[in-house]
C-alpha cells in the first residue's frame, strides 16, 4: 500500500551549489517556459561534461496576474566556465520550508497550491514570499500527468 504524502512537513533546506537561469514567463506558456529554461541549462551543463548533483528546480521569486519571474535551477558539484546570458552560479535556498508533494500534471498545481494556501491559513503560519519546487521525476522525459514535484513553502 502507498503511503500518503508528507503534507505540510517541516524540513530544513540545505544550500547547495547551483547553475541558474533566470527567467520570467505569462501563466499561459508556464510549464513550457519552465521545460526551455531546464533544456537550456542541461545543454549547456553536458557541453562541459558536467553532470547534476541533484534534482532540477524552480523558484519562483514573484508572480502576479499575468506571470511570474523565476530562476531554474540545477545542482552542480563543479562550476561551469563561460556562463551563458541569463545564467549564474549561486546557492538553492536555505532555511526552514514547509514540503507538500504534487503529483500529476502541471495544469493541476492550482489545486496543490490552493490546498498549501488553506494549510497555512489553519496553522496561521507566515510564507515568505517564494515557492520552490523540486522536480523529482525528471520533466523532460517524464509524461506530464506522471510528474511528481515537491513543494517547498519557506516559512519566515
Amino acid at each position: 500500500m502507498q503511503t500518503a504524502d508528507p503534507f505540510g512537513e517541516e524540513i530544513a533546506l540545505t544550500p547547495k551549489t547551483a547553475l541558474i537561469y533566470n527567467g520570467n514567463a505569462t501563466w499561459d506558456s508556464a510549464f513550457e517556459s519552465l521545460i526551455d529554461a531546464f533544456k537550456t541549462l542541461s545543454a549547456f551543463l553536458n557541453k562541459q561534461g558536467i553532470k547534476p548533483s541533484g534534482n532540477p528546480m524552480i523558484v519562483y521569486t514573484s508572480t502576479d496576474d499575468n506571470g511570474f519571474v523565476f530562476q531554474a535551477e540545477i545542482p552542480v558539484d563543479q562550476e561551469p566556465k563561460n556562463l551563458a546570458k541569463n545564467m549564474s552560479i549561486g546557492k538553492s535556498p536555505e532555511g526552514k520550508a514547509l514540503k507538500f508533494v504534487h503529483r500529476g500534471s502541471y495544469d493541476n498545481m492550482d489545486n496543490t497550491y490552493e490546498a498549501i494556501t488553506n494549510h497555512l491559513d489553519d496553522k496561521k503560519l507566515e510564507a515568505k514570499d517564494l515557492f520552490i519546487e523540486e522536480y523529482i521525476t525528471d520533466p523532460l522525459k517524464t509524461e506530464e500527468d506522471k510528474l511528481v514535484i515537491n513543494v517547498y513553502v519557506p516559512l519566515k
